[in-house]
């Protein structure tokens, strides 16, 4: 499944790898391309929304729109009105459970590899065309049944990030910079003062740590500096001091967008918890409330660098409840 350029570096790797694989096991392999529709459904408005400021994350729209989107939609013209039964396998780190007469997605034995975070967010029409084999095994188990088997990529190194991203763009906002057109503005404290520029909001995320000069003589202003806002409307950048200030940190949030995966509230909503980020301990829910396709969350314990845009997850044990999109944040 190509997503990006057939040229990328990295694509035509993963496609010699594929064939290298099908040809050891004997299987025929085809391939697929969604360039056109990755581009319009997850990498543009992931650009739109870092220019608005905001902290996405495109491996949940890649997923929902792209993997079990059109993946899917090609499978089912493909073989539906055959007399074949058809699934999709993919390599993710999650399970799918019937239970109650539902499908349900849940999280990897191996807590150090589960992937359920980034698959939040499909839809739940396709739970019963998914195998996820690989999250009932540890990743060292995987490696091991590869190795056995002399796979060609039994000791491949893990994928890391966006693929597509060339080596030059040291840093990711590099690469951004490509694709949003400068907007220079202010670098910030609490009290209103200026202290720099920047050339873009997107150029730093809440809770960075920002390398800026400051006045280290004066007991006010020593010490190291970090992100604690990005003001869209005035375009400026606020910093605080020291990684631990209070002003990084809150314990309730709004969020919009939001999808149950089962298609409604459910009826339970006891020993729930939440992340905003992939592979983070679970974050224990004092209370939701539901308002149509916003939830507002109040966790138990204030938690740090929660920024708008990121995805929110929230979970029942292992299982998966719903996903939407963080708006605010609330001391």
């Amino acid at each position: 499944m190509a997503n990006w350029s057939q040229l990328a570096k990295c694509t035509e790797g993963e496609w010699a790898a594929v064939q290298k694989v099908c040809e050891q096991l004997q299987m025929p392999c085809e391939r697929v391309n969604f360039e056109k529709e990755y581009w319009a459904d997850v990498f543009q408005p992931m650009i739109d929304m870092y220019e608005q400021g905001l902290t996405p994350n495109p491996d949940l729209g890649c997923n929902k729109f792209i993997k079990f989107g059109k993946m899917i939609e090609h499978l089912a013209a493909k073989y539906e009105g055959t007399e074949l039964k058809w699934w999709l396998a993919t390599g993710h780190y999650a399970r799918v459970e019937k239970a109650s007469n539902q499908f349900n997605l849940l999280r990897a034995y191996d807590g150090n590899k589960d992937q359920s975070y980034y698959l939040a967010s499909i839809p739940r029409s396709v739970l019963h065309r998914l195998l996820l084999p690989l999250g009932h095994h540890t990743k060292v188990q995987v490696r091991k049944i590869a190795a056995d088997l002399g796979l060609y990529t039994a000791s491949k190194p893990d994928s890391q990030g966006l693929c597509f991203v060339s080596p030059d763009h040291t840093k990711f906002r590099h690469f951004l910079d490509e694709f949003i057109p400068p907007k220079p503005g202010n670098i910030v404290t609490e009290d209103g003062k200026v202290w720099g520029k920047h050339l873009g909001i997107w150029h730093a995320t809440i809770g960075q740590r920002l390398g800026i000069s400051m006045p280290q003589g004066d007991p006010k202003y020593s010490g190291v500096w970090f992100v604690s806002e990005k003001r869209k409307e005035s375009n400026e950048i606020v910093i605080v001091k020291g990684g631990a200030n209070e002003s990084l940190f809150s314990n309730k949030l709004r969020a919009s967008g939001w999808v149950w995966l089962q298609g409604k509230v459910p009826d339970d909503l006891q020993n729930i918890s939440f992340q905003y980020r992939s592979l983070q301990d679970p974050i224990p829910i004092e209370t939701l409330t539901v308002e149509g396709d916003e939830i507002t969350i109040t966790a138990k314990s204030k938690q740090r660098a929660m920024a708008p845009g990121q995805s929110i997850v929230v979970y029942q044990g292992n299982r998966v409840l719903g996903s939407g999109v963080l708006a605010e944040t609330y001391k």
